[in-house]
Formats: structure tokens, C-alpha cells, sequence
């Protein structure tokens, strides 16, 4: 792919994300990720509360991509079949087999939502995420394939009854884990609540262009910008040094007040991990128009592909996200950047 192309493609990406701009406001950040973790073809956690906007999120970057979109509830009742078909009686008063949310898109699935995935029993879990690794599946003995697939879930976090978290090996399998949170600007906040147009999901999302980005050219790009944006020696080292910090924060000179450092972390990010920062770190400077990864690239997703992964000790695990971003930056406060 020719420089140019790649020059199209971000004018392409920018486009995008100022179309989605327009119809969710004030999550300028979260869109930004968003964008990041399409063009680095990672799946992503979203956290945050009820009503702020996720599912029409979503659906609006999947009216711009183009694909299949598919959603499904997380329920204690779900079981793993009815993430593949679902039964009903017909009205000739037989039982039919209709195929269910993964299948219903067929190759073209691009996005899918799995709401509430906390609510959802391990067995649940452990379907989705084979899925999300292979991307196949074996069903009605037939192959199925889902080369353009990208998940993202998010966790119910008010309810703590009939919820089932996702264990700290699976959270690994997120490139991501991005917070939607509420806009902190009373002029956003009054728009949202005063002005008619933003009450109706549906109709604000059809003002989206269609079709935007060809997702099914989106891998072939991806490679292409891993390939293209260069890390120098000493940014591989500063990598390499972020990734100990994790594991090692005390070696660091890192401090939490109140937090005994060297009790916090049971276990760090994982290999996988840091090369996933790595991929996304790279999207982000050619977001930027820039050929080389800086240490800007880093700090703008390091907390975003990192917290989710480290395992704290269980005394600190309810402050989990305020401990886990007091850590971040911490970390990118305390090892030396070249």
C-alpha cells in the first residue's frame, strides 16, 4: 500500500470521527480510542454508567464502517447456544431453528455488542472469547468464519447480585478497556436534555454516512500501518521499562498514598499486553500523521490497553479504578520517557 493510500485512509479516519462528533457529544476522547481500536482490529471493554451512550455509540461507528452489527443482553439464563440460534414454533405449530446473533451476519459481522457481559455465566464467557481468538466457529457441523469481527462488551457495575465477572485472563484478551463517562460541561449536559434531536437514537444515527470505511479493507490496512510506523531503539526501551513498572512498581520509586505498593500487584500486564499498547500506540501516531512512534503515542492509550489487565490483591480490588488510574500515571510520571 502506497503512502499516499495511507495519507487517504487517515483523511478517511478523521472524517469518521468527526461525523461521529456531531451525533455523541463530549466523548471526544472515547471516539478517539474508539477509532483507534477499529484501525488496530482489537476488541474493547467499555466502562461506565447506565444512559450514557454506548449502545447508540456503537451503532453509529457500525452505520459508518458498514457490516453486520449484531447486540445481545447478558441475562443468568443465557446459555452459549443462544449466542448461535435460537428456537420457536412456527405457525404450522412445528419448532424452528432461526440463527442467532453471531451467525446472523454471517462473514460480514463487523461489530458486536455484548451488553452487560458480567450478567452472562462463564460458560458464556469462555464461547465468546474463543470466538474473539480464532475467529471461527464450529456449529450445525459447518465452519464458520468472522474475519472482520471486533467485539466489545460492556460490565454491569451497580449490580453485584447474579453477576459474574470476567476473570483477569479473559479481561487480557480486550485491547482496551475505554471509560464513557457523563460530560462534565453543563452547555453538553442541557443540549442533551433540552434539544429534541438527541431523544431519538435511531433517527440521529441515520444522519451518520453510511458505508463510510470499507470494513472489509480494514485488515489489510491495519497490517500496513504496523509495517509503516517505526519505533526507535529508545522508545523500545522506554516500552520495555513501562511494561517492568507494571509488573515491579516499588523498583520504580512508584507511590499510592495510602496504597502499600509492594502488596498491590499480584500480576503485572502480560506480553500480549504490552504488545497490543505497542499496535495502538502505533495507530495513534499515524492518527497523527507522524511516521515514528513518540512517547506522546504511549501516554495517550497507555492507560486504556493497560489497567484492565493488572491483577491487584483483593484488599484493593473494589478501588480498583481509582488505584488503577492513580497507577498509570504514576508509572508514566516515574520512568524516564526518551
Amino acid at each position: 500500500m502506497s503512502d499516499q493510500k495511507l495519507t487517504d485512509w487517515r483523511k478517511l479516519a478523521t472524517t469518521l470521527e468527526g461525523e461521529i462528533n456531531k451525533v455523541i457529544v463530549g466523548q471526544e476522547g472515547p471516539i478517539r480510542l474508539i477509532t483507534n481500536a477499529i484501525f488496530s482490529r482489537g476488541h474493547v471493554l467499555l466502562e461506565g454508567d447506565v444512559g450514557v451512550g454506548k449502545t447508540t455509540l456503537l451503532k453509529a461507528f457500525a452505520r459508518a464502517i458498514g457490516g453486520g452489527y449484531q447486540r445481545i443482553e447478558g441475562t443468568i439464563d443465557l446459555m452459549p447456544n443462544d449466542l448461535i440460534y435460537h428456537t420457536y414454533l412456527g405457525e404450522d405449530g412445528k419448532p424452528h431453528v432461526s440463527e442467532g446473533p453471531i451467525l446472523k451476519s454471517g462473514e460480514d459481522l463487523s461489530i458486536f455488542f455484548f451488553n452487560e457481559i458480567n450478567r452472562a455465566r462463564p460458560q458464556v464467557h469462555s464461547l465468546l472469547l474463543r470466538i474473539m481468538a480464532e475467529k471461527t466457529l464450529s456449529a450445525f457441523n459447518k465452519e464458520f468464519y468472522f474475519p472482520h469481527l471486533i467485539v466489545f462488551a460492556d460490565r454491569n457495575q451497580v449490580e453485584r447480585e447474579e453477576t459474574f465477572e470476567i476473570p483477569s485472563a479473559a479481561r487480557d484478551r480486550f485491547m482496551m478497556e475505554i471509560p464513557i463517562i457523563i460530560p462534565p460541561e453543563d452547555q453538553i449536559m442541557t443540549n442533551l436534555i433540552f434539544d429534541t434531536k438527541f431523544h431519538d437514537g435511531d433517527k440521529l444515527i441515520e444522519t451518520v454516512p453510511s458505508n463510510l470505511i470499507q470494513f472489509d479493507e480494514l485488515n489489510d490496512l491495519s497490517h500496513t500501518i504496523q509495517s509503516s510506523i517505526k519505533a526507535s531503539k529508545s522508545l523500545e526501551e522506554y516500552t520495555l521499562n513501562l511494561w517492568k513498572a507494571t509488573k515491579n512498581p516499588e523498583e520504580y520509586n512508584i507511590k499510592i498514598s495510602g496504597i502499600d505498593i509492594q502488596l498491590l500487584i499480584i500480576s503485572g500486564a502480560s506480553p500480549r499486553g504490552i504488545s497490543m499498547m505497542m499496535k495502538t500506540a502505533r495507530v495513534n501516531a499515524w492518527l497523527n500523521n507522524r511516521t515514528s512512534v513518540l512517547p506522546e503515542d504511549i501516554h495517550a492509550i497507555f492507560h486504556e490497553t493497560m489497567a484492565h489487565r493488572l491483577v491487584f490483591n483483593p484488599v484493593y480490588e473494589l478501588r480498583r479504578t481509582e488505584i488503577a488510574r492513580e497507577l498509570s500515571n504514576e508509572i508514566l510520571n516515574k520512568v524516564s520517557a526518551p
